[in-house]
């Protein structure tokens, strides 16, 4: 890793360490909450009140980027109506149908996340040992992975931290989330935008198939490709009711 890219790595996941729970315990739901009565009172301005708004992503962290479904019975132009309502929403990120998450999921996006998974086969992704520091080591894995990433730029990208069973779950759960949280910033040191990055750390709670709990191999970090949604809203096009 060259220094500058060290530097943003560093003082990013030492920021985020410092400030992310207190935002996301105070700041982040009480943004959400105001985004989804906004959106919930355009909806349904726009006669669209059987869609349903989930200001979720399926870790069942907040986003601003929601996801609507339902509505089989209305009109196509009612669906496009509500739509263009909830992403015009001052604050909110760009909208998806939950039936579209096939489309979105997009040959080149599946190629993308397949190329990560393949470079992380053999390869892991190293800390310092009980903490969210990066080893200088993996300096070239991650820049391996953020060209792997780079198609999928425009996509909702997760980024998703282990731990084995050993200690104390809620530690366990926090040093994961501080270690997604270090590659995270790790990324955008190397040019992924941080709008589509999405950190999480799981803990232990998701071992490896096959794997004891205990086993220290389910230390690791998971990429995924979640969702296609625009930072900024874009023309919509609705697909059929889902």
């Amino acid at each position: 890793m060259n220094p500058r890219n060290a530097l943003v790595a560093s003082a990013g996941a030492a920021l985020c360490l410092i400030l992310s729970a207190a935002t996301m315990r105070f700041g982040g739901p009480a943004f959400v909450d105001g985004l989804a009565r906004k959106a919930t009172a355009v909806r349904d301005a726009a006669g669209g009140q059987s869609i349903t708004l989930a200001f979720k992503d399926r870790y069942g962290w907040l986003t601003r980027h929601p996801i609507l479904s339902g509505g089989a019975g209305l009109s196509a132009e009612t669906r496009r109506e509500v739509a263009a309502r909830v992403a015009a929403v001052p604050g909110i990120g760009g909208i998806s149908w939950a039936s579209s998450r096939a489309r979105a999921e997009a040959p080149e996006s599946l190629h993308c996340q397949s190329d990560v998974e393949r470079i992380l086969e053999t390869r892991t992704i190293r800390f310092t040992e009980a903490s969210a520091r990066l080893d200088p080591a993996s300096g070239r894995l991650l820049d391996e992975v953020a060209r792997a990433l780079r198609p999928c730029v425009g996509s909702i990208i997760a980024v998703t931290g282990h731990t084995d069973a050993g200690g104390n779950a809620e530690v366990n759960k926090a040093l994961s989330l501080a270690r997604a949280e270090a590659v995270r910033w790790a990324l955008i040191g190397r040019g992924i935008p941080a709008d589509g990055l999405r950190a999480a750390g799981v803990g232990a709670t998701h071992p490896i198939a096959g794997l004891d709990p205990a086993d220290p191999a389910n230390r690791r970090i998971e990429f995924s490709v979640i969702v296609s949604a625009p930072v900024k809203p874009t023309p919509i096009d609705t697909p059929g009711p889902g």
